[in-house]
């Protein structure tokens, strides 16, 4: 089975739980198993949160208003990706972010959650362009999918 999709979001937070919606519908769908899908609702959160909260600018009606969500199941893998067009990440910051942030850290815990709930985390970063934050988990199955005939 496969199945794509893609949002363009207002930079509001009411764009996120909208996200995280759609994903949890996707995956109950398709039969996915709750614990996984709940891993990856909470890691989708996350990085809407940080788009909404970060990956903007100073120009208003400009792109920087908006983000987009893409979700990728296909097989047994689902891919998430969550990009802005804001400043992105400061100059050689995108990878030390996914260290584990201490817990009176004021920036940086949400990604520190998305790699922990991934399997596995990349950060895109376009200085002054945006950044990409994709992450992907492998599958567990709760039923056949629902979205295949019997």
């Amino acid at each position: 089975m496969s199945i794509w999709w893609s949002l363009h979001l207002r930079r509001e937070a009411a764009s996120v739980p909208l996200a995280r919606r759609l994903l949890l519908g996707t995956m109950e769908s398709a039969g996915v198993d709750p614990d996984i899908s709940y891993d990856l609702s909470v890691a989708l959160t996350e990085a809407c949160a940080n788009a909404v909260e970060h990956g903007g600018g100073d120009v208003r009606g400009s792109s920087c208003e908006a983000y987009r969500v893409t979700a990728y199941l296909d097989g047994d893998q689902f891919r998430i990706e969550v990009a802005d067009s804001g400043p992105g990440f400061p100059a050689g910051n995108a990878r030390a972010l996914l260290r584990q942030a201490g817990e009176d850290a004021e920036h940086g815990r949400g990604l520190c959650l998305i790699r922990e709930l991934a399997d596995h985390v990349h950060i895109g970063n376009r200085p002054g362009r945006g950044a990409v934050v994709s992450f992907d988990k492998i599958l567990k199955w709760k039923t056949a999918p629902s979205l295949l005939p019997a």
